[in-house]
């Protein structure tokens, strides 16, 4: 234990511990919005996509180019642009809450294309089906579409979330809390390296569970 204690000098384990919730808060709060906002958009560009029920290659067109714009934009340079739109929106672009505007603009449209892949390799002979049956759009979307990509669509949730920890990290660049931002200012910055290794463990365990959970959920509804 003296060894381990040699090594871990600068460690401050109550600022960890407030480092790691507000990550935590950080990935909830932009998780939660994301998929609020990713999953109408992925499934109204599988709709509006050729040969589907809303065919409208306009309307694809303009979500599609909007999605690859905000997806080809760096996340660092992002989160500097942001910075007037989330004092606007919560007042500060510093802390858990201006974190959490930028993690949801960078998020949104990464998974929303995940989500139209994922409704993509629903067999197509069960929307032909339903539609056979007299279904509507909407009792196709939420009877057979959204059900038959579920195990995808889990999928990419787990993606996104290993992406919002990464991206979370990221915003410790601008003072936007959590254990990116105690790893660049009492870890960089002081040359500590030491809280850089710690904070670098507990992402990769953080990481890690998500990636464990998202893969058994996807193993459950798969079976069905």
């Amino acid at each position: 234990m003296e060894f381990i204690n040699h090594f871990i000098t600068n460690i401050d384990w109550a600022e960890i511990w407030q480092a790691g919730q507000e990550t935590l808060m950080m990935l909830a709060g932009s998780l939660v919005f994301t998929l609020v906002l990713g999953l109408p958009l992925g499934v109204l560009l599988f709709l509006t996509s050729k040969r589907q029920l809303l065919d409208q290659s306009k309307v694809y067109s303009t979500l599609s180019f909007m999605v690859n714009l905000f997806r080809s934009i760096p996340f660092v340079i992002l989160l500097i642009l942001l910075i007037p739109f989330t004092s606007l929106i919560v007042g500060s672009p510093l802390g858990v809450a201006g974190a959490i505007p930028p993690l949801v603009v960078g998020a949104t449209p990464f998974f929303a294309r995940l989500v139209e892949t994922a409704l993509r390799e629903v067999d197509r002979g069960i929307i032909e089906a339903t539609q056979s049956m007299g279904a509507s759009t909407k009792q196709i979307v939420f009877g057979a579409l959204l059900p038959e990509a579920l195990p995808g669509i889990l999928a990419a949730i787990t993606v996104t979330a290993i992406t919002l920890v990464s991206y979370a990290a990221i915003t410790g660049v601008i003072g936007g809390g959590g254990l990116g931002d105690l790893a660049i200012r009492f870890g960089y910055h002081r040359f500590r390296n030491d809280v850089l290794g710690v904070t670098v463990i507990l992402l990769l365990i953080l990481v890690q569970i998500l990636q464990m959970v998202g893969d058994r959920l996807v193993t459950h509804f798969s079976r069905k």
